[in-house]
Parts: C-alpha cells; sequence; structure tokens
C-alpha cells in the first residue's frame, strides 16, 4: 500500500471508475456501499457503461448517477484502438470531482484514465508496471474481488461488514415482469446455463436432469445469444419449462429471481444478481473462478466446484493467470456430477 489512509476532508463528488459487466458490478456493491456510508453528504459517480445506467436509473443504492462511457481500450472494452476522448475527460474534470476510485482491474489502462480526471485525490489498485495512483493496493492474482475493492475503499477510510451485495427491485421491475410473463408459478426454480466462456458451461444435458428431478415449475433463462443453451435444456427435460430468452431486461430478470424459491446457473452474472436479490443459489464454478467470484457465504448460496486444472483436450495449464489461453472451448467443470448438484438444492429447497 503507498500513500496515507483515512477519510478525506470535504469530500462532495466522488467518481467510481468499473465499467463491466453484471456480475462484475454486483461484486463492487459492498464497496460502494462502504463509500457512500463513509461520506453520506457526498453525490457518488459511477463512471460504467450504457447498462449501467438503464439499470440503476432510479434504483434505489449508493451509486447517484452514471456517466456511461464510450469505448476506451481497456477502461470500457477489451476492444483495442479506442482512445480517451479528450472532451469526455474535459467534461469529468469539469465536473470537479474530490474523489476517484478505481476498482477496475490493475490500472495500466484504468489508472491513466483516472488520472487525467483531475480529481483531488485519487485511489485504486496497481499491478507491477502500472501508473501510481495517490493511495493505491497491489493487484494481485486469486485474490476474491469483492474484498479486493473493500481493501481499496478502506484508503480512503470506508469499511463496512457487509460482503454480499443486495440490489432493489423496483414497481417498474416488476412491472415489466408481470407485462412479459404473467403470473409466475408459485415454488418456482430458474435455471441458467449460460456464461460468457464456454468452459465455465456445465453441460445442458446435466441442467436439464436437474431441473426435472426438482418436482418443480421450471423457468430456463438466457440472453438471445444464448437461446440455444436455454433450449438445450427446455428440448431435454422431460416435464415442460418456461423458456425466458431476451424477454426482460436486467430489472425484469431480477424481478423473476425474486419471485423463484432457488436458481441454478453456471458461475455468471445472473447467478450474482439471483443473490443480489435475496435468493438462495446452487451454482458450478472452475476452482480458480470461485476464488476471484464465488459467494461469500454458505448458508443460501451453494457452489459446486471442479477441480480440472488443466483444458481436457490439449492439457495446458489453467492455473497460471499469465499463461495464454488455449483455442479449446469445451467445459473444464464435467467432473461436477448431476448428483452433488442435486445434494444442495434439495437441501435448500427442504430448508
Amino acid at each position: 500500500m503507498r500513500g496515507t489512509s483515512g477519510l478525506i476532508e470535504e469530500v462532495e463528488r466522488i467518481a467510481v471508475l468499473r465499467a463491466n459487466a453484471l456480475g462484475d458490478f454486483l461484486l463492487a456493491v459492498p464497496a460502494l456501499k462502504a463509500l457512500k456510508h463513509a461520506y453520506p453528504g457526498a453525490s457518488l459517480t459511477l463512471l460504467g457503461t450504457p447498462w449501467h445506467a438503464e439499470f440503476l436509473e432510479g434504483r434505489p443504492g449508493p451509486v447517484d448517477d452514471v456517466v456511461a462511457l464510450p469505448p476506451i481500450s481497456g477502461v470500457s472494452t477489451q476492444a483495442s484502438g479506442w482512445a480517451v476522448p479528450e472532451e469526455l475527460c474535459e467534461r469529468l474534470r469539469a465536473r470537479r470531482f474530490d474523489l476517484a476510485v478505481q476498482i477496475h482491474g490493475g490500472g495500466r489502462h484504468s489508472n491513466p484514465f483516472i488520472r487525467r480526471l483531475g480529481a483531488r485525490v485519487t485511489a485504486g489498485m496497481r499491478a507491477p508496471g502500472a501508473e501510481s495512483l495517490d493511495r493505491w493496493v497491489p493487484y494481485t492474482d486469486y485474490h476474491h474481488e469483492t474484498l479486493r475493492f473493500l481493501q481499496v475503499t478502506a484508503l480512503v477510510g470506508a469499511v463496512t461488514g457487509d460482503l454480499e451485495a443486495r440490489v432493489a427491485v423496483t414497481g417498474a421491475d416488476r412491472a415489466e415482469l408481470a407485462e412479459a410473463l404473467g403470473e409466475p408459478p408459485r415454488g418456482l426454480v430458474a435455471v441458467h446455463p449460460g456464461a460468457k466462456d464456454p468452459r465455465r458451461r456445465w453441460p445442458v444435458e446435466r441442467f436439464a436432469e436437474v431441473a426435472d428431478r426438482t418436482g418443480r415449475p421450471i423457468a430456463v433463462t438466457g440472453t438471445p445469444e444464448e437461446k440455444d443453451l436455454v433450449m438445450g435444456v427446455v428440448g431435454a427435460m422431460r416435464r415442460p419449462a418456461i423458456p425466458v430468452v431476451g424477454a426482460l431486461g436486467i430489472g425484469g430478470l431480477a424481478a423473476l429471481y425474486e419471485r423463484c424459491d432457488l436458481v441454478i446457473a453456471n458461475d455468471t452474472g445472473p447467478r450474482h444478481l439471483a443473490a443480489a436479490v435475496g435468493t438462495p443459489t446452487v451454482a458450478v464454478y472452475w476452482c480458480g473462478n470461485l476464488i476471484n467470484y464465488g459467494p461469500l457465504s454458505r448458508v443460501r448460496h451453494r457452489p459446486l466446484i471442479s477441480w480440472t486444472t488443466a483444458c481436457p483436450v490439449c492439457g495446458a495449464d489453467g492455473m497460471d493467470p499469465r499463461a495464454e489461453r488455449c483455442p479449446h472451448d469445451l467445459p473444464w467443470v464435467t467432473d461436477v456430477s448431476v448428483e452433488s448438484v442435486m445434494e444442495q438444492v434439495r437441501d435448500l429447497l427442504d430448508d
């Protein structure tokens, strides 16, 4: 850690950079709440993406407003070739942020961007070789993201005992659900077979078997890009299920999960969303991802862990975060059995 720590005086405007996907945002919510608690009179601006602006508009929580960033390489997109627009920096500097917090990776791209905002104090993470901020903690591999971010907020005197994200479900969310799907059946269980990385996807036929064995009404959720996975589960089931593909925005999906007794998923943003609205979850995790992204409690959230450490096709090492990714996209989580998942499903549904 470098620089002094503790509360900063006369903070009225805070900017926080976290401009990526749903699960990434939810892992950061405890840190955002800690900042808001430490500086209750300050306005907290999230430097995010268009989906953040849409989802957080009018939603109770620690974020007061969102600046939807354009594509910026290493900041709001992984694609190369997108420079930081000077007009954007001028607009953000005009806000005169007292504190700018970077919880967006090791800082190779994000720290220079944060420094260009002209905030009175900057704080964040720093990987070897990245530009420094006024206050920083080292960015290291295999560290749970929520705890990592709370180390950053502690640099500016913001601490909390709340380690689990919570998201408010609004009347607009529930109205969206009602318009799209009507009244969900009692005892509903949701299954989410998708994940951005194909290596994190448990086989669809195993999701189908688990869904059948619950004996409950089933909704199978997914994005439009995951339609084949959703319909694969529905088609492999012996009982009817409700496919929910692209029918709901994130708010409507939150309302659906709120009405579920359980969500069964891979390691993906919708699992975090279900947990954030208070619904128990059972999820399949690859061991390396569990360290960084898994649930921190086990009372209502049960991860099933795959201990596969090498590519099942070519044997490439999966445990070195700096190693080049092999080209194979087959699942790394097939050593997780249906019975092990069902054991946790039964325990939570019978609770």
